[in-house]
């Protein structure tokens, strides 16, 4: 009997992640002469070079987090007591292994919350939920870590006008008075 093939099987799963590898996927070169009108060995030598300089990091696909069912994306602005420092390693090891977590910075700002924590969960309430398993009941004194956060959830986006690396570029263009 032939199996189903799903989006979040095994084999599926596991081709996303080797597309984030570094270098696996690289730009169609053909789209981009065809867009720019450069040469193409233009283009190559351009890519290589910011490649190299660390500006372009990696390429990778673009994945609809909403048809993987993971409806909101979290963000938790945290005020940590970093006085006990045993208590911030658990803290930040717990982060770590945190799956749903993807990214985590330190802020200064003008409140009294000094880290921001990105993360991304089906719904709210698995969101509680893991808060619960994966940090409460494992760091009995996660209140004394976490002395106050607020949080935010995010939803598919009412407005969206392009990409952060759009973004970027769109303010370069403009800075170096290429923008057109």
């Amino acid at each position: 009997m032939p199996q189903k093939i799903e989006a979040e099987d095994e084999i599926r799963l596991t081709i996303l992640k080797s597309l984030l590898e570094n270098g696996v996927v690289q730009p169609n070169l053909h789209k981009i002469k065809s867009k720019t009108k450069y040469h193409l060995a233009t283009i190559k030598s351009s890519l290589d070079f910011l490649q190299k300089e660390g500006v372009i990091l990696g390429f990778g696909p673009k994945i609809s987090f909403s048809k993987l069912s993971y409806r909101i994306e979290i963000i938790e602005l945290l005020q940590l007591d970093f006085s006990n420092q045993d208590l911030i390693n658990k803290y930040l090891d717990l982060l770590k292994k945190d799956s749903h977590v993807w990214e985590v910075h330190s802020i200064i700002g003008t409140g009294n919350y000094n880290v921001v924590v990105y993360r991304f969960h089906r719904d709210i309430e698995t969101y509680h939920k893991n808060l619960q398993e994966m940090y409460i009941k494992k760091l009995q004194n996660y209140y004394d870590v976490v002395k106050d956060r607020q949080i935010f959830y995010l939803t598919s986006p009412t407005f969206k006008k392009m990409s952060r690396t759009d973004a970027i570029i769109d303010v370069l263009l403009d800075r170096h008075g290429l923008k057109k």
